[in-house]
Parts: structure tokens; sequence; C-alpha cells
């Protein structure tokens, strides 16, 4: 394999996406010497065939606002890989959502769901809208409108969407209630991310960050850390970022920031339990600043303007937010202001200089499709709930998602392991996923 060729190539046929660019570059540098170790995925073209999603539809969506007024946007569903299962992956609903995004996050789900040891593909999808200032009718208005169209592609066996950024349950709760009038047939397992009496799964909504941390728990054990008494920082403030506190908050870690578009809350003597509950309420308002927590707690909260979470000093930084959110000047300020660990929660919420920074500087690091794994993995096991018409307990789930996370960092740690005896969790992470695909589309031959 020659990665600059293929990527030559790549660029050349899908011009300025940059995101999807970045996610493949980072991909095949790190798996380069393993592949060239199996000349049957050389003569297969595997890492060709892979790069490339199955397919993309994209659609028009057109609602009415709350003055009467008819608005259109584009959404889409990028169906990635389905060699090893069903295509899973989140919508996102964004204005700056593009197919570039998508693809990146289609293929950086294919990894990411090969890793969980579940039988899911991948997949993403979204639209262009804006939820930010919209109201609960328009969201739902806009929700129905968009399953009109997306519910000819997605199934329980074909395709099953779950929510992103700008995707919580209530949006879930309004494009199954869609899909449910048109389908006129009761599918459970079509989304995930559900509400618990109509078929969701105990601690879906809090399984991105709750897993985040174990997977945090065993990196830190390997290097002989503890995660007690530690100064946490986050960014953003959705459903992501409350599962981590919660879970930091748990294990014994201080949250000393969270941040938004806006600016940062700094929180010297931790995050509380209240606050916690009121990032939820901030998220439902759709106003999208972090300052509203400053203003509801002044005591505990410190408000800064135009400043991100990596601004204070901490020593784990954990990106929850979106793509790329910590560039190598942040990078360099957190090693500055005393941190030692990031691991990105988001989906590649590091920029690559940042990475590099890291690894050459003594910052343990692990990427998203490794970290975040969690969410999508109890999404699995909502799946498997729904198809076996039962609901398991709150030990149960959590158990469940325990060794799920293990497993991941064991296969890191596996693939990942150096001659010197340090750990390169991206390219275990990587390696680990790749195998499995590549290993699943061999088998199955040229199609």
């Amino acid at each position: 394999m020659n990665v600059e060729k293929i990527m030559a190539d790549l660029e050349a046929k899908h011009p300025g996406e940059s995101e999807y660019l970045q996610a493949v570059r980072e991909v095949l540098e790190s798996i380069e010497e393993v592949y060239n170790q199996h000349p049957e995925f050389e003569k297969a073209k595997i890492v060709e065939r892979m790069v490339e999603p199955e397919r993309i539809f994209t659609f028009r969506v057109t609602w009415i606002d709350d003055k009467g007024e008819v608005q259109t946007n584009l959404g889409y569903r990028v169906q990635f890989n389905s060699a090893i299962g069903p295509y899973k992956g989140g919508l996102r609903f964004h204005k700056a959502v593009t197919p570039s995004m998508l693809k990146f996050l289609g293929f950086e789900q294919t990894f990411k769901n090969a890793l969980t040891t579940l039988p899911m593909g991948g997949g993403k999808g979204g639209s262009d809208f804006d939820p930010v200032g919209k109201s609960d009718a328009e969201i739902m208005r806009f929700c129905q409108a968009f399953m009109l169209e997306l519910r000819h592609n997605i199934g329980p066996d074909q395709d099953v969407p779950a929510g992103d950024v700008g995707v919580g349950g209530r949006e879930i709760g309004y494009l199954n209630g869609m899909y449910q009038k048109l389908a006129r047939r009761y599918h459970t397992g079509v989304l995930t991310g559900k509400g618990e009496t109509w078929g969701g799964s105990i601690l879906r909504p809090e399984a991105t960050g709750f897993g985040a941390l174990y997977f945090v728990e065993h990196v830190l054990r390997t290097a002989g850390k503890d995660i007690k008494d530690k100064k946490v920082a986050l960014s953003g403030f959705g459903n992501v970022a409350w599962g981590a506190a919660i879970k930091a908050t748990e294990l014994g870690a201080k949250v000393v920031a969270i941040s938004g578009p806006d600016g940062v809350c700094e929180i010297a003597d931790g995050i509380t339990k209240e606050m916690i509950d009121y990032m939820l309420v901030m998220r439902a308002s759709n106003r999208n600043k972090v300052q509203d927590m400053a203003d509801k707690f002044p005591k505990a909260a410190k408000f800064t303007a135009g400043k991100k979470a990596w601004s204070i000093p901490c020593d784990i930084a954990l990106p929850c937010a979106f793509q790329n959110e910590l560039s190598e000047d942040d990078a360099k300020e957190l090693k500055a202001n005393g941190c030692w660990c990031c691991c990105e929660v988001s989906n590649m919420g590091c920029q690559p200089g940042a990475i590099h920074y890291f690894q050459n500087n003594g910052v343990l690091f692990a990427p998203g499709k490794a970290v975040n794994a969690g969410g999508v993995a109890t999404s699995g096991l909502e799946m498997t709930q729904n198809a076996a018409h039962l609901s398991w307990s709150a030990k149960e789930v959590d158990d469940k998602l325990h060794w799920i996370m293990e497993n991941i960092h064991e296969q890191c740690v596996k693939f990942g392991t150096q001659a010197d005896g340090t750990i390169d969790y991206v390219k275990g992470a990587n390696i680990a996923g790749f195998m499995k695909v590549a290993q699943a589309m061999l088998e199955q031959g040229v199609i």
C-alpha cells in the first residue's frame, strides 16, 4: 500500500473534503505496516474499497417554521460499510454539516463499531438544519419532514440511526413517532437512543460519557495512575459532556471546566450534581450558551467569553463537543498548565498537530474511536434488547458496557504496544478495527 498515492487519488476525486481526507490519512498511516504484511489485502484492494462509502443518500427536507414560512434544508445518510453488520451511526443536526463531515464520521464509525465486538457496520447521517433558537414545534416539524425521506433507507436489519450533535432524546422521539406512523408497524429497533418507555435502553443517554471514563480509567491504570482527585476539563455541555461529568464525579475526579461556543465556565471547586442536572436544561433550551451555567450558579462558576476549556489548568482534558476542536496551540497551553492526559470523547476532537504534540511530549492520548465507543456499544445493546423484546436492568447494561470498554482497551494495547513498551492508542485502535473489517470484506468477496 502506498499511502501517498491513495491519498492523492482520493484528493483528486473528492477535492475540498478536508475532514474526510484527514480521517482517512490518519487510519492509513497507522495501518500501513500491518497492511503490507498481508498481500491478500492488497490483491483484493481492501483499502481502496474501504475508504469509499457503499452509498450516500442526499435529499431535500422542506418544513414550515412558526411564522408559517417554508424552509428548506439538505438531509443525508452515508451508508459506509456493512461488512460486519447493518449500518449503525448517529444523525447530526448542525449548520456546519456537509457530505465531507458525514463521510469522515461514517468512516470512523466503521472502525469504532468493529472495536465494540458487536455486529454493526458503519454509517452516519444528518442535516444542515440548525436547532439553535428553534422552538420545540419547529424541531418536531423538521424531524417529521426529515423522516419522511429517510424512512426508505433504514430498518432494524438494514440501517439503524441514533443521535449525535443536535439530536438527543427529544429528536429521536419525533423521528421515531413519524417512522411508526409511516411504516404502520412497530419496529422498536429502527432507531436507538429511544425513551425507556418505548424501547430505549437504560443508561443509553449517559453511555458515551460513562464508557469514556471507563476507558480513561484503564488508560490511567495501565500508566500507574489514578483518576481520584484529578482535575478534569470538559468541552461542551450536551449529552456526552453530561455523561462524562456524572461519571468523572462518581469516580472521585473534579470537573473544573465546561465550555460552549460563547466561552468557558471555570468551576474551581468542581461541578456539583445540581450543576450537572442543569446541563440538561441548557441543552434543551437550544440557546447553546455555556454562560447560562454561570448565570444560574454565580458563586460556583466563572464565565469567560471567547475562551476554551483548555485554558483552565487541569490534569485530564476530555474534548466532548466537535471534531478538530482542540488545536496544537491548545495542546501546548494544556501541557503548560499541567495537563498530562487527553482522551477524545468527541469524534476526531483533536487536530493532527495536537495529537502529534501530545504523543511527542509525554501526554497520554487516546482517540475517539476507542474512547467514545461506549455510546454506540450501548446502542448495540439497545438493538439486542429490542430484538429480544425485553429490557435489561441498569446493572446488566453497565456490566456489559464495562466489559466492552475493557475489551476495546485490551485491543488497543495488543496492537498499539511499541518496542519501548509505550502504547500508541491511535495505532492500536486503528489496526484493531481495520483488521476485523478487512478480514470480513476479504471473506465475502469483491462486492
